[in-house]
């Protein structure tokens, strides 16, 4: 069966995030003045597995090997039926 799978990923607590700050601070110079900012980044694809635990552990795998660095990085996964 084929699924959806839907991977958030952003840093742990505590990590410097540049990107987020860089934004914080040009709201400001906007006039918009934001107690913090975070970022995150998205990955989506289809995969097929059997059921969705064999996908979601997949895709754990995947974040694993490739799309995170564990020490630095928090991830969540969302898996569902793929529409055809």
């Amino acid at each position: 069966m084929k699924y959806h799978a839907k991977v958030n990923i952003s840093l742990k607590k505590g990590m410097l995030n540049p990107e987020a700050s860089t934004i914080q601070r040009a709201l400001a110079l906007l006039d918009y003045h934001v107690e913090s900012a975070s970022t995150s980044e998205t990955v989506e694809f289809v995969l097929e597995a059997e059921d969705p635990d064999v996908a979601h552990q997949q895709v754990v795998e995947m974040c694993e090997r490739l799309l995170c660095n564990p020490i630095i990085h928090d991830y969540q996964i969302q898996i569902n039926p793929a529409g055809d």
